[in-house]
């Protein structure tokens, strides 16, 4: 029964990661264009769950990296991240 759960959670967190990544790369077009925006809370919770693919869209994009809620809590979720993985791997 853990077998395809180890086949899928991996595609799913690269999945979530993609999302986050796309939603940054979005809402900076968005900024360039003064077009609606993505909420702040929304890309917050798109960095909660997939926090790789949002740092690497601030960093590709250079969005939202002078703001300090994002500038904190984006690697802050990485490292969640990180010590859940640790925290599986170990139990």
């Amino acid at each position: 029964m853990t077998g395809p759960v180890y086949f899928l959670f991996p595609l799913v967190y690269i999945a979530l990661n993609a999302v986050s990544f796309a939603l940054y790369g979005m809402d900076k077009y968005k900024a360039r264009k003064e077009k609606w925006r993505i909420s702040e809370q929304s890309l917050l919770i798109a960095a909660f769950f997939g926090p790789i693919g949002a740092w690497l869209g601030m960093v590709q994009f250079r969005h939202k990296t002078q703001k300090p809620l994002f500038r904190y809590s984006v690697p802050a979720f990485i490292g969640v991240h990180l010590l859940l993985v640790l925290w599986i791997n170990l139990v």
